[in-house]
Order: structure tokens, then C-alpha cells, then sequence
């Protein structure tokens, strides 16, 4: 068999025996279609041919066929080393061997060619291939010859996050001229981040620029008036990431790709696997900006650590970026959201004093001495991101208003249906079709869900109440957003396994009804009660307090403090009693939205589930959109899949982080530091001064272990534990604010309760003897 001395870039035998690590990346690239410069592969046999003779020159018939493949160029070229150990998944060997720029005439390039031969011997790749253990007879040498691209700009692209791991992120660095200014690092490049939709810029002082000159490269000063200009507008930046991602899927691997701009288009010219990805991925969007951030009456809904495809969910659903800053973000795989972006919109409207007194309803406690950084944009700028955001969020609201109703009517039988179809779905294709069918379109019904779950007329009141009233009588007046006409669906799982004792419901109604409401009901990766068979017994074992007595005994304290209202303001107290109506009301519904948006997440499980189950894969580490490629045929997604679950494990190990973050925060110093015993305050829940036995648990499962006359102290509460609620004397929570879960199932059976302490579980220990005061928010160790 005749071995070939030269091939074409896009001759089939170009792979890395012949042409080299370098030489077999741009051959699969230009038959893939990508834009690569034109080039031809002088191939390792004619290397061996070279050092089998023994001479100091190239052999005559390799120099004739060199020269006829060099006429076919235009322009000069790049002469670049290629050996059959580089650019490998594991191995790079960058900047190992030589590569020679703006090369011209047939001499000067047999030339180069001989000394990027020479360059397999040099005392640096040597001793590096004998750190990577290789044998050196086993490695030979190709040589690209490429033609010259006289680039207006050029840089690198990491199709993941080469510092964090990230995979869902695609870095660009960007420098006016050559690209070796960049790998260099004699210029300090733009910077522009893109993960998802969201693009982040930091654009550079450029000082210098890498040109072409006679016989190769110089350095020069890049001109006064582009040194801070931007290289890459946004768009160019997002048509380059498309460039990244098409050959992150012919790879199946993140890459390092090496790009130019010319004349307006973009060729790679270079690209290989990235080699130094951490072992796992970091999730910390507090290193993204100067923000505070808070996880209060959020933490009730997703308590721990997201997975990626629960993350891709709450990122779909939350509202838009305000002039490129995030309203909410993962930091550590929690869920938080940006205070000082929801501040500045509400400043630029005029509203920032009452936006400040309202934070502490909606956002939890926010000390005084507690700054929120504002955004780095003028009111103006502010207001203009603003209107942009708010077309999708009122055609939400419109929706909620419009649709809400109907939609959670129709909700419990559409999602049924479409679990049973998910299940039976028997090929992958097939459960490909159902998502783009009817599965995706359940998001825009989450949509409708969510907002109607964010109405916060409540909070407004609530401040209003507490001027009029006082707090404890505020906190009392605000019950009574359960009727028995009505339910508050927070209530719901109490009332219902209460009905279940008596024999008014069976088993399979109380599991439809209240089935896919649990303790950690928005991760997708956990399994729902409803698919536990032992479920609803355990909780029955458990019931020993009528949840309709509690009831009834906080009815009797909301009518006196009512009574103190009506006789202190008389004039007004007709309208308050119109807009607690009105209140109650909204909070009802707020809680039935907030329901079928859970059992809209029970859907999105199942898929997930049925989809590893067709592939043989963990999906709960994919986002949806990498989901439905592998779906499609796609592998390069399942690459991603160890390093996320590494930081998963990570940081479900760290505890809970705090309530507010300001700015840089590192979880794994700050799980580090020991904790600091206070005095423990936190939001008046409700009036009542308990004394008690502390109970301290930081899951549903152990406050099974709670018995009657205790007090709950944990870091939050949602739904799935409100069956443990009527055992309770009290309850204390670390996080939570007057419109949390704990509070408004507290004031409804009026049990006492301080939320948002913030460092609760930290100071107290079960056993502790303490004394609860919902009225001031305080918990007090007796002994």
C-alpha cells in the first residue's frame, strides 16, 4: 500500500496517523462544512521518509509534490507543526512545537517545513512527552500549510467555562489583528461570556495588536480611537458562539477553537478538546456582578440544590434580565434572587421608599445597616430595560387575570394525561415529538401559574395593618384566608388527611389531590409523595390534633382583634375590611396557582425520567434543550453530565448558605468558618408566647420524629410540612418572611411563630428548653 506524502484538507485519509493531531482537527472541521482556511497536509510518511534517509534535506519527490500543492494557494501562508500527540482529549502539547506566519515563496516554505520537523526534537517537547509518559519513536510529524488570513480581529473560544467548568457557557476573548497577540498574552483581550441568552462584556484597554509584516509577525500599537472600542458587537458575538457549538457537537466534547474575522466572515483556525476542565462544574452567579441577593420566601420552594434541568426550568420561568443584570441567579446550586435589580425598577418608577418598606414582606428581613448595591445604569437607562422586560411579564399578568381560572380547572387532567402518555412513549424519537407537541407548551401555562403565585397585594397591606394595628394584631387579622367555602390550598394536605380519617375521601382522592405537593416539590430530580405507596399511612400515623379545632380557636382571636381595630379606627375600618376581603381572596388564589404549577413540575419529572430511561443516562444533569438533543441523536451533551454532577454532590454537602449575599461569596469558606451564637429575632409570625421543647430537624422526613407540644425549629417550611403543623407548639424557621409558607400556615391555626431568623437551627439544639413570642419575634433559651 502507498502511503500519500501529501493530502488536501479535505481528502478522506487526513485523520491523525497521517496528518497529525492539528492537521486532523482542520480536515474534520472542513468536511463538516465549517469555514477553514485552505490548506494542504504534508503527511507523516514523508516525514519518516525524511529522517529514514539521513540527509540534512528534503527528499526531491517531496519537494516536487509540496510544490505543486503550494501553487494551489494564494497569498502566504502559515506553516504549522502537526504531530500525531497533539490536540488530543487529553494531551495538548500548545506551544510545543514551532508554527511560522506570513511565510511566501516555495524556498521559505520548505524551509519552515523542515524546521517544524526539526521541532519534534527539541530539549522542551522532549522533556514534555517524557512527563506524559509517550514514546518518542512512536511520534511523527505532520505539517499544515495554510493560507494567511490578514484578520481584522481574532482571539480564542472556550466552548465551556475553562475556570469554572460550566458547560452551558461559551467564552470569547477578542483582540484587533492576529490572534497570537491573544494566545501570547502580550494584549489583554475583550472578554464576552455568553450562557444562555445572557451576554456578559468586559471590554479591554487593547494596547497592541500582532500584524502581518514581510517574512512574518510583528507587534504594534493599536490605534487611540479603538483601543477601548469593542472588538465584537453582540451579534457577532452570538453568530461566532453558533460557529462554537456546531463544532462542540462534531467533537462531542467543550473546545478550544482558535478564530479571525475577515472581510467581514469568521474562519477557525484551530480547534481542539479543552484539556484542563475542572473535575466539576462551578455554580456561583454572585461572581458576576456587585448585587445583593436573597433567597427569602423563595428557599420554601426549591430548599436545596438545584439540578441543571430544575435550574433550566426556574430560569425559563423567571423574569427578565433588567439591562443585562440577572433578577435571579444560582449561587452554590441555590436559588436566589437579585434584590438590587428589583430596587433599581422600582427607584426608577419613584417607588424606592416604599420599595424599602415592602422588601421585608416580599424579600425577608433586610437589616438597616444593610446596603443594596444599585445597578450601574442611570434611571433612564434603567427605565428603558424596564419597559423591555415588562412586555412578557404583563402578558403574563394579562394571561393570569384572563386564564387562571380555566387553567387551573383544566390543569389536574391535563398533566395526568400527559404523564400516561410520557410513560408510554417507546422510543426516543417518539418522546422527542411528544416535548415539541405538548410537553414544552405546559411552560406557558407555568407562565400564567407563576404569576398568579407572585401577587403581592398582601404585603402592601400587611404594612398598612401593622401602622393601624400594631404587629401581633396585624398578624391575626391577616388569617382567615381559609374558609369553609374556600380552602387555602396551603392548608390543603391538613384538611384533607383530617376528611381521610373520618372516611369522607379515599386514599386515591387525598393522593390526586394532594400527590405531587411535597417538601422539595420544584426539583424535578426528587421523587413526589404521591409515588411513595407508604406515603399517606405514615402521615395518618402521625395525625393525633384536630387541624378544624386550631381553627376554630384562631377565629375567636381574629374577631377580637378585629373588634380593637374597628373600635380604635372607625372610619377606616370599613375599607380595611373590604381590602382584607379582597386580600384573602388574592392570597386563595395565589395558593391554587402555585399548586397546578407544582403538578405542572410532576409532568416535567416524568419526562426527565422516561428519557434516561430510553437512553440509560442520568438526564437530571442536562438541561431541556441538551435533553431533546440527546433525544434527537446528539452525544456531545452526556460529556457534561459528570462534571455537573460532581458539583451537585459538592454542594448539597455544604449546609444551607445565608438568607442575604452581598456581592463575591464563596460557599465552601463561608461553610468553613464556625458558626456564631446570637440572639435569635426574626418577623413577628404570630401573636402567642409559647414555652417549650426544642425540636430541631433539617428534613420533612426527620420532623416526622416531632411530637405533640414541641417546637418546630428548622431552616424553612413549605407544603409538605404542613401535616406536622397542628403537633407544634410553635414554630421557628431560619428563613421566611410574613408571606412565607411557615407564617400563613402558622396564623391560620394559630400556632406562634418567628420566621426568618436567620440562625436558628445554628443556636438551638433539640431538647433546649426556649420561649417563643410571635407577637415580638423573639426566641429566648430558658435553659
Amino acid at each position: 500500500m502507498t502511503h500519500p506524502l501529501i493530502l488536501s484538507l479535505h481528502h478522506p485519509a487526513a485523520d491523525l496517523a497521517s496528518v497529525g493531531g492539528k492537521g486532523a482537527s482542520l480536515a474534520r472541521l472542513a468536511q463538516a462544512g465549517l469555514p477553514v482556511p485552505q490548506a494542504f497536509f504534508v503527511t507523516t510518511s514523508a516525514y519518516r521518509d525524511f529522517v529514514s534517509a539521513k540527509g540534512h534535506t528534503i527528499p526531491s519527490d517531496v519537494v516536487t509534490l509540496i510544490r505543486s500543492a503550494y501553487a494551489g494557494l494564494s497569498g502566504s501562508v502559515a506553516v504549522r507543526s502537526s504531530a500525531t500527540a497533539e490536540d488530543l482529549p487529553d494531551l495538548s502539547f500548545a506551544g510545543q512545537h514551532d508554527t511560522f506566519l506570513n511565510i511566501s515563496g516555495i524556498e521559505s516554505v520548505l524551509d519552515a517545513i523542515h524546521r517544524c520537523w526539526a521541532s519534534l526534537w527539541t530539549d522542551r517537547a522532549v522533556h514534555y512527552r517524557a512527563s506524559k509518559g509517550l514514546s518518542s519513536p512512536d511520534i511523527a510529524m505532520a505539517v499544515v500549510v495554510q493560507e494567511i488570513v490578514p484578520a481584522s480581529a481574532a482571539g480564542v473560544m472556550f466552548t465551556a467555562d475553562p475556570t469554572t467548568g460550566v458547560r452551558d457557557t461559551i467564552m470569547v476573548n477578542a483582540a484587533w489583528g492576529l490572534g497570537e497577540a491573544v494566545v501570547s498574552g502580550d494584549v489583554t483581550p475583550d472578554t464576552y461570556v455568553l450562557t444562555g441568552d445572557v451576554l456578559r462584556t468586559e471590554i479591554a484597554d487593547k494596547a497592541v495588536m500582532t500584524v502581518l509584516v514581510p517574512g512574518g509577525t510583528a507587534t504594534a500599537p493599536v490605534p487611540a480611537g479603538k483601543r477601548s472600542q469593542a472588538v465584537l458587537s453582540a451579534a457577532r458575538v452570538r453568530e461566532l458562539a453558533a460557529l462554537g457549538r456546531r463544532i462542540e457537537e462534531l467533537y462531542g466534547t467543550p473546545m478550544d477553537i482558535e478564530w479571525a474575522l475577515h472581510n467581514g466572515r469568521f474562519v477557525i483556525l484551530q480547534a481542539r478538546p479543552i484539556t484542563t476542565l475542572p473535575a466539576r462544574e462551578v455554580w456561583n452567579d454572585s461572581l458576576i456582578g456587585d448585587y445583593l441577593w436573597t433567597c427569602a420566601n423563595l428557599r420554601e420552594a426549591v430548599p436545596s440544590v438545584m439540578t441543571p434541568a430544575t435550574w433550566w426550568l426556574a430560569r425559563s420561568l423567571a423574569v427578565p434580565s433588567i439591562g443585562g443584570h440577572p433578577t435571579s441567579g444560582n449561587i452554590g446550586g441555590r436559588f436566589y434572587l437579585n434584590v438590587s435589580t428589583a430596587m433599581a425598577v422600582m427607584t426608577a418608577l419613584g417607588l424606592g421608599g416604599a420599595a424599602r418598606r415592602m422588601a421585608g414582606q416580599v424579600f425577608g428581613r433586610i437589616p438597616d445597616d444593610v446596603v443594596i448595591p444599585p445597578l450601574p445604569m442611570s434611571r433612564l437607562a434603567v427605565l428603558r430595560a424596564t419597559v423591555s422586560a415588562a412586555v412578557r411579564v404583563a402578558r403574563d399578568f394579562r394571561a393570569y387575570r384572563r386564564n387562571l381560572d380555566s387553567l387551573v380547572a383544566a390543569n389536574p387532567a391535563r398533566c395526568s394525561a400527559l404523564r400516561a402518555r410520557i410513560a408510554a412513549a417507546s422510543s426516543t424519537s417518539e418522546l422527542a415529538r411528544l416535548w415539541r407537541s405538548d410537553v414544552a407548551d405546559l411552560l406557558t401555562a407555568c407562565r400564567t401559574f407563576d404569576a398568579g403565585a407572585r401577587q403581592a397585594g398582601a404585603a402592601r397591606l400587611g404594612v398598612r395593618l401593622a401602622e393601624r394595628a400594631g404587629p401581633s394584631d396585624a398578624a391575626l387579622l391577616l388569617s382567615g384566608l381559609h374558609t369553609p367555602a374556600d380552602e387555602l390550598v396551603s392548608l390543603g394536605p391538613v384538611i384533607g388527611l383530617a376528611r381521610l380519617k373520618r372516611g369522607e375521601i379515599t386514599a386515591e382522592q387525598y393522593t390526586e389531590a394532594w400527590g405531587h405537593r411535597g417538601h422539595d416539590e420544584f426539583e424535578i430530580s426528587v421523587p413526589k409523595p404521591g409515588e411513595d405507596p407508604a406515603w399517606i399511612k405514615r402521615l395518618l400515623d402521625g395525625m393525633t390534633s384536630s387541624p378544624e379545632e386550631l381553627l376554630t380557636r384562631q377565629a375567636s382571636a381574629r374577631a377580637a382583634a378585629w373588634e380593637r381595630l374597628r373600635a380604635a379606627h372607625p372610619r377606616s375600618a370599613p375599607r380595611l375590611a373590604r381590602r382584607l376581603s379582597r386580600a384573602a381572596a388574592s392570597a386563595r388564589k395565589r395558593e391554587r396557582a402555585r399548586s397546578e404549577f407544582a403538578r405542572s413540575f410532576w409532568v416535567f419529572r416524568a419526562f426527565v425520567l422516561r428519557a434516561g430511561e430510553l437512553v440509560g443516562e442520568d438526564l437530571f444533569f442536562l438541561r431541556f434543550p441538551e435533553i431533546i438533543e440527546v433525544l434527537d441523536g446528539a452525544k456531545a451533551p452526556l460529556s457534561s453530565i459528570p462534571a455537573r454532577k460532581a458539583a451537585y454532590e459538592h454542594y448539597s454537602a455544604l449546609p444551607p448558605y445565608p438568607t442575604l449575599i452581598r456581592g463575591r461569596f464563596d460557599p465552601e469558606n463561608w461553610s468553613a468558618e464556625p458558626a456564631e451564637s446570637s440572639a435569635i429575632t426574626g418577623f413577628p409570625g404570630v401573636p402567642g408566647v409559647v414555652e417549650g421543647v426544642a425540636r430541631v430537624v433539617s428534613t420533612v422526613e426527620e420532623g416526622e420524629l416531632l411530637r405533640d407540644g414541641e417546637i418546630l425549629v428548622t431552616t424553612v417550611t413549605n407544603i409538605g410540612w404542613t401535616p406536622l403543623f397542628p403537633r407544634a407548639a410553635a414554630v421557628v424557621t431560619d428563613i421566611g418572611a410574613p408571606l412565607s409558607h411557615a407564617a400563613i400556615v402558622a396564623r391560620e391555626l394559630g400556632i406562634p411563630a418567628v420566621v426568618g431568623c436567620g440562625n436558628a437551627t445554628a443556636v438551638l439544639s433539640t431538647g433546649d428548653r426556649v420561649r417563643v413570642d410571635g407577637g415580638k419575634g423573639t426566641v429566648t433559651v430558658i435553659d
